[in-house]
């Protein structure tokens, strides 16, 4: 009976700390005078989520299109400058928030305006 709460309490601590993670690697982002192609600008290249796989940026600012942006219900992009995300729990995750591999990402929409799960924006 114990192990199912146990359980979802990770889960949720999990989820807090990607949220500080993004919220955390948006500040370093911002305070840079361009946006960088990758996240070694900010020495977090090799820096994982708390399900130890490396977090997701994509720089949208400046590119034609918005094929690889992260896009919401109508499949308009969630951001104009950059994507910033974790894969969540499964690892798995695709454009829209409407597939069902993106509902517990943890992302950035709202150009920074909202950082949380994807199931949740």
């Amino acid at each position: 009976m114990a192990l199912p709460q146990y359980q979802k309490a990770l889960d949720l601590a999990r989820v807090a700390k990607a949220i500080g993670d993004i919220s955390a690697i948006s500040l370093e982002l911002s305070s840079l005078d361009s946006l960088p192609t990758s996240l070694a600008a900010v020495n977090r290249a090799t820096y994982n989520d708390p399900w130890d796989r490396p977090y997701v940026y994509v720089k949208l600012e400046g590119v034609k299109g918005n094929g690889k942006a992260r896009k919401d219900h109508f499949l308009v992009p969630l951001n104009s400058d950059y994507d910033l995300y974790s894969m969540g729990k499964d690892g798995a995750s695709s454009p829209p928030l409407t597939a069902k591999t993106s509902a517990d990402d943890v992302i950035r929409a709202n150009n920074g305006g909202f950082i949380g799960l994807a199931a949740r924006y």
